[in-house]
């Protein structure tokens, strides 16, 4: 292995490219020294000499959109471009990385059953002893088609290596179709594979005619759609092929989906958050699906509900998703997002984004009122009914064609669309892949600067009132995702005819300049009672019954015919000139959504007028009213504690036996709230079992809730070091990490509910020093880990590789937390807290105390809607003072402001001893473990002394 890293190291400069792949490689599997040598020569390669000055500035852009869906269907991360580049390159560099030295020889066998298209992949671990490790040994078979020997499938198509290494053991590939793979506005020519347990996407791949599977280099395209092939193979273009492997398992939807305003799409979301839009442009798409719910029966009766946009599901009898955000169970943009969901509008195709409206008119106040009607746009009209003099133009231009003896059925009142792929990429041109997309939209290169998307005002106006063209809505990034707005890549996006030279989009006044404010009040005009009020006009107008017929045109609300699918047979038209005109026309300006409703769609109910208590605790939650015990800080008064299965009459429960110690983890149930001592975790989602560590031989151990007995002891955590953190985001994933500074991720494997096997799935290298704290958002899918080198790394929880690091901090890291509705991020080191967005963006931090020798021990958020600006931040100290605080603008101590003039704010100091005896102890035991109930009325706390107690208005 050295002498083979050393042979890499003489390569230099000439090899860098596999250099690269190889060290993230060596990263992953382990091997921290040689990765470490691989990283400096990367990294001497990579930030080159450049006119930038020294090695300041990398090669390209630095950050891109990672589309990972969180709750809601929002994309809030952000992922560094090379990372992303590396790890797609690693999908592909196998046969070039040290993995494949590690793994000769691979045999790649066909036994009898080849015959019946059966493929054997023996592993690497049962032919190392047979057959050594030399590398003339290594042999590939044409296992996805039998009718070629070694030598020519090796001369032919190398490159289908890529597919055999993604094969599990023994598959057997019963079915294949050739697709298109829709990935914004491009699409790559493709074959999906079905196999046993698994289906694969193969990318750049070919299916022939006699059904053998080449890449796009050495056979010709299965494509005979000529607008679709276009589109595949647009500019010539070659793309790396790559293979990807799905459990039928992992799929939590399929929708049936339309591609240029044909029913030939499927889309098929993960339960990890992503998702593939396949188009079959030769197959019957029904009949593939169909083919999917026989490997999975239970895609059949999936709709679209809660749990396909990531949002909680309320108890309370079963409604449909009206009736929920009728009821304000759910927030506007929530049924938004529903509403484009169910009409087929998607992320992965640009020419049927999701669509949501301009909600707003004033963008030139210094403060924003959204009690004043005037405020917002008029919902109750299309944006080119806006004005009365821009309404009038329009239904002259519908009526001309009348009055010309033209074709009547080409009536319309706006021959562009509000939204198309060129309206998408414009609003997100500072980001890639959006700005790439943007330029092979107008040729190569940006669009003259005056009009490109530089000003939130500017481009209200040019859509509500000056330009006859453009009637273009918004996008849900306007509503959640700030990063859009500012030109963090540095493109340079030209200067505009005043000298202006381009960069972060120009916001309103009552923004202050900061997108973050931005979005958080534009979201809380979407949530407004005056939107709420007359969302429903809107829909009408979008997805309901004003979008076709004698309404439309009533509501001036008409589009050119090739808009509409029913409206355009695209089977009957028999010239491939004229089909291709009008598929062209539907790419470049946009689709109609499906239409979901025929009749007027019902108002929402005015605030407060649900019928239970439960609802109306829902709808206070969904609008933005703060609960109970947020809202009344200054009234919280102790009160008792049942910790289930031991009842506890004392002011703070003195857990018996059990827990011994300090309390470590603290779970409120819809049984009751359950607490364990420190180096000791619950596990969800029963939480009835317990994962343990802390023991002299560095063994771990499983238990069950309320027992003493250790069910089961494993060892294999002793290789790492002395435990000192752990986390456990799933029933089957565990996070420990300590003394070695290395994060180790292990599955869990569970028999009838019980624990069988903890197998290491990969250590994670980053931290120099301890690794001191661990915590894990499953909704983003990500966790973080805080180090005594005084740094936090943030680490994707699917594929379980670096996203970013954030900087230094001033002391050791001693706790961190996540917000699951907003993906936010709490950091504490010493007595300072430290506060950043999902992707590592610092928002303001705050000194909790004035002690030099108080520190903080454990924080928490207490999760209010994600648009609301007063976040909720709690930590426990070292002097047994519980402290909460808000982000942003509000009433109370203001401890520490940064440079925007955004700041944390200490709102109550909460202290068991004053409480109860009117004054402060000397002697109070650091508060060690936090959480907040579910329906967040009450604050939970753990003690070092082994107590709990509760925080509540009740008392």
């Amino acid at each position: 292995f050295v002498s083979c890293m050393e042979q890499y190291r003489r390569i230099g400069q000439e090899l860098y490219a596999s250099l690269y792949k190889n060290h993230v490689q060596m990263l992953q599997c382990g091997y921290s020294k040689a990765a470490k040598d691989w990283m400096r020569l990367e990294e001497q390669l990579f930030y080159r000499r450049s006119p930038w000055g020294g090695a300041s500035r990398p090669l390209q852009p630095r950050w891109i959109l990672d589309c990972y869906e969180g709750p809601s269907r929002m994309r809030r991360r952000i992922q560094h471009a090379n990372t992303q580049a590396t790890i797609m390159r690693m999908k592909t560099s196998f046969f070039s990385s040290p993995r494949f030295y590690f793994s000769l020889p691979c045999f790649l066998q066909i036994n009898n059953a080849v015959a019946q298209g059966e493929m054997t992949l023996n592993g690497a671990e049962r032919e190392m002893d047979k057959k050594g490790s030399d590398c003339n040994q290594l042999t590939f078979f044409p296992a996805l088609h039998e009718s070629f020997h070694s030598e020519d499938f090796l001369e032919l198509c190398v490159e289908r290596q890529i597919i055999l290494q993604e094969f599990t053991e023994s598959e057997k590939v019963t079915f294949k179709c050739s697709v298109a793979v829709v990935q914004g506005h491009t699409a790559l020519e493709g074959v999906l594979l079905f196999g046993k347990k698994h289906f694969y996407i193969c990318e750049c791949f070919v299916l022939s005619p006699l059904e053998e599977v080449y890449c796009t280099r050495h056979c010709l395209s299965s494509i005979s759609d000529p607008f679709i092939f276009n589109l595949c193979h647009k500019d010539n273009a070659v793309g790396d092929q790559m293979c990807s492997r799905y459990s039928y398992n992992d799929i939590k939807e399929i929708h049936l989906m339309r591609f240029l305003l044909q029913e030939i799409a499927l889309e098929i979301f993960f339960k990890n958050g992503y998702s593939r839009f396949l188009v079959f442009h030769d197959s019957d798409r029904n009949k593939i699906f169909k083919r999917f719910c026989s490997f999975q029966p239970a895609l059949k009766s999936k709709g679209i509900t809660e749990e396909s946009l990531n949002i909680r599901k309320h108890s309370g009898g079963e409604k449909t998703m009206l009736q929920k955000w009728q009821k304000r169970e759910i927030s506007n943009f929530d049924y938004l997002m529903y509403l484009n969901t169910l009409a087929g509008r998607s992320y992965n195709d640009y020419m049927q984004y999701p669509v949501f409206p301009w909600v707003l008119a004033d963008y030139h106040s210094e403060t924003l009122n959204l009690t004043n009607p005037h405020t917002f746009r008029d919902l109750s009209k299309p944006m080119g009914a806006q004005t009365v003099e821009r309404k009038r133009k329009f239904i002259q231009r519908y009526s001309e064609v009348e009055k010309s003896e033209g074709d009547l059925s080409a009536r319309c009142h706006y021959c562009t669309h509000y939204s198309s792929a060129i309206i998408v990429a414009s609003y997100l041109v500072r980001m890639e892949p959006f700005t790439q997309t943007f330029c092979s939209l107008q040729g190569g290169s940006f669009d003259v600067a005056d009009r490109m998307f530089h000003s939130v005002k500017s481009t209200w106006e040019s859509a509500s009132r000056d330009n006859m063209s453009d009637v273009r809505e918004l996008i849900p990034e306007f509503f959640y995702l700030p990063e859009f707005l500012t030109n963090a890549n540095h493109f340079e996006l030209g200067c505009m005819q005043d000298g202006t030279v381009l960069g972060d989009v120009q916001l309103p006044p009552w923004a202050d300049g900061d997108p973050h404010k931005f979005i958080l009040l534009h979201r809380q005009a979407l949530e407004s009672d005056y939107v709420s009020a007359h969302l429903h006009c809107w829909i009408d107008l979008i997805f309901g019954h004003k979008q076709h017929g004698s309404a439309a045109v009533e509501a001036v609300n008409t589009y050119h015919p090739y808009f509409y699918g029913d409206k355009t047979d695209l089977n009957n038209i028999k010239d491939p000139l004229i089909k291709s005109t009008i598929l062209g026309f539907i790419s470049n300006f946009g689709q109609i959504p499906k239409q979901l409703f025929t009749k007027p769609h019902p108002s929402r109910n005015a605030q407060g007028k649900s019928s239970s208590g439960r609802e109306t605790m829902l709808s206070l939650h969904s609008s933005g009213v703060l609960p109970p015990f947020i809202s009344s800080l200054q009234n919280l008064k102790l009160s008792p504690v049942t910790i289930k299965e031991l009842n506890m009459l004392n002011m703070f429960s003195v857990l018996s036996d059990y827990p011994k110690g300090a309390i470590g983890h603290i779970v409120h149930t819809e049984k009751g709230i359950l607490a364990v001592e420190k180096n000791k975790v619950l596990i969800p989602p029963l939480w009835s079992k317990t994962f343990c560590w802390g023991f002299e031989d560095f063994t771990c151990c499983f238990g069950n809730y309320g027992s003493e007995k250790n069910v089961t002891t494993f060892e294999c955590m002793a290789d790492w070091g002395k435990c000192l953190c752990a986390v456990c985001p799933s029933a089957t994933t565990i996070i420990t990490a300590g003394t070695s500074s290395v994060v180790c991720v292990w599955e869990l494997s569970l028999v009838k509910d019980k624990v069988k096997c903890l197998n290491l799935r990969q250590a994670l290298y980053g931290h120099t020093q301890a690794v001191t704290c661990l915590a894990a958002s499953v909704t983003y899918s990500i966790f973080v880990s805080g180090s005594d080198d005084r740094t936090c790394i943030i680490w994707d929880l699917n594929q379980l590789t670096y996203i970013n690091q954030l900087p230094a901090h001033g002391a050791s890291l001693c706790s961190v937390a996540i917000n699951n509705s907003t993906g936010d991020i709490l950091s504490c080191a010493g007595s300072y807290l430290y506060l950043w967005t999902v992707n590592g963006q610092l928002l303001s931090s705050i000194n909790t105390t004035c002690s030099p020798k108080c520190h903080i021990v454990c924080c928490c958020f207490a999760e209010v809607m994600d648009w609301d600006t007063r976040s909720i931040i709690i930590t426990g100290s070292t002097d047994g003072v519980v402290r909460v605080g808000g982000w942003g603008r509000g009433k109370g101590i203001l401890i520490h402001c940064n440079k925007c003039g955004k700041h944390l704010v200490l709102c109550r100091e909460l202290n068991p001893s004053l409480a109860l005896t009117g004054k402060p102890s000397k002697t109070s035991p650091a508060v060690t473990a936090l959480a907040v109930s579910r329906n967040s009325s009450k604050l939970l706390v753990g003690d070092d002394w082994g107590r709990v107690c509760c925080w509540s208005v009740d008392g």
